[in-house]
């Protein structure tokens, strides 16, 4: 399976965000973008690629463990960035951003001890990713509009982990379906 450990946004974030989206999605080249649809929305706190069946048990006990040890924050989406030269075009966040940091270290930790090969560690830049692009490309007036952009802040009290299914039709646009396969409450409750 493929599979990462996100924190997935409330609807009426995504409500919020998918207006914003819409106003960007009028600027001029933004036909050029692949923009990512709604129902993938997420912030992702590690990525672990494709995880053997048998070590999703222990990761997901692992990633229950973490977000046990984490308690829940205040978190709301704000401005945004590009990686890779406009590559990548994200939406960031403000809030409880060492919580956040704190929680992608212990995901990403999970996964090390769970035995999932999670390749170079990053510094952890939160962001969700709106659109990308096959080649490098001005982004900038994306990014400015975004820089005036706050959604509806909420309280983060779970932790997902995901299962990406790639398209397979080959069909242009189409985009990777996410399903939550283990869902684990933060702090001492649940």
């Amino acid at each position: 399976m493929r599979l990462f450990a996100a924190v997935l946004p409330p609807e009426d974030v995504t409500a919020a965000l998918a207006a914003e989206v819409a106003v960007l999605r009028g600027l001029p080249g933004a036909e050029g973008l692949r923009w990512t649809g709604r129902p993938g929305w997420h912030l992702t706190l590690a990525f672990y690629g494709e995880v053997d069946d048998e070590l999703v048990p222990e990761l997901s006990a692992r990633l229950a463990r973490a977000a046990h040890r984490t308690a829940p924050f205040e978190l709301a989406l704000r401005g945004g960035g590009q990686f890779g030269r406009g590559r990548a075009l994200w939406a960031g966040a403000e809030g409880g951003l060492a919580t956040l940091r704190l929680l992608a270290g212990r995901a990403e930790a999970a996964g090390r001890r769970a035995g999932v090969a999670t390749g170079e560690h990053r510094r952890y830049q939160p962001h969700l990713t709106l659109a990308r692009s096959r080649q490098a490309c001005d982004v900038r007036p994306y990014v400015e509009a975004l820089a005036g952009f706050t959604g509806p802040t909420w309280t983060v009290t779970d932790l997902a982990l995901v299962r990406s299914h790639l398209p397979e039709s080959g069909v242009p646009g189409e985009q990777p379906r996410y399903e939550a396969v283990a869902r684990s409450p933060l702090g001492s409750s649940g």
